[in-house]
């Protein structure tokens, strides 16, 4: 279990494609100030996707990505070079500074534009038509791992502010319109369909 809280980030190394992986792939990543941290099956969230360690040293992490992963997430377009958020799971005990985040990426959106706002930015999302009823205004949602509050919704889109901090310290300063992030609706909401949907459907009958 995550926060949404960015530790910092890495820098991708190569995304390597064996032949014989089944479509899989291993992802590694410069982190200095991780890696020497990390012991090999370790959970590690790579841009918001939960990831295990299958190989550390004192500067350099790996983690494989398996083909479902690759399918639903964007971290197959990870080319060396990229900056990626990383956090560590939260230890008991620890501060919930964001919300509860899986790690587990629900969606893919793309930036449709950014604006100015104060000394920050307000940056608008697509929103996935699936997505939509998990996503309200005030509620939260992980963006490439950032746990953010939803300023605004609308048809096929969500906005959220972003302060000096969050454009420094993480990669979504960095993201213009059409780049993909990966998303993660609070899980909250989602439990509490599956709880009511029961009711709902006996409802529909009547």
């Amino acid at each position: 279990m995550f926060t949404g809280i960015v530790e910092g980030t890495g820098t991708v190394v190569a995304m390597h494609r064996p032949p014989a992986s089944g479509g899989a792939a291993r992802l590694e990543v410069d982190a200095p100030w991780l890696a020497g941290e990390l012991a090999v099956g370790d959970s590690v969230a790579v841009d918001g996707c939960c990831l295990t360690v299958v190989a550390s040293g004192s500067t350099r992490f790996a983690a494989d990505v398996v083909a479902e992963t690759l399918r639903r997430t964007a971290l197959g377009r990870l080319a060396a070079g990229a900056r990626v958020n990383l956090e560590r799971p939260l230890a008991l005990g620890g501060r919930l500074g964001g919300h509860l985040v899986q790690g587990h990426v629900d969606g893919v959106g793309r930036v449709l534009g950014r604006s100015s706002a104060g000394q920050g930015e307000e940056v608008r999302v697509e929103l996935p038509a699936d997505l939509a009823r998990y996503v309200v205004e005030k509620g939260s949602i992980a963006v490439d791992g950032v746990s953010l509050t939803v300023a605004g919704v609308g048809q096929g889109w969500f906005s959220v502010a972003l302060v000096p901090h969050t454009l420094a310290a993480t990669t979504l300063g960095e993201r213009g319109p059409g780049d993909p992030v990966h998303l993660e609706v609070d899980v909250v909401a989602k439990y509490v369909e599956r709880l009511v949907q029961p009711w709902s459907d006996r409802g529909a009958v009547r």
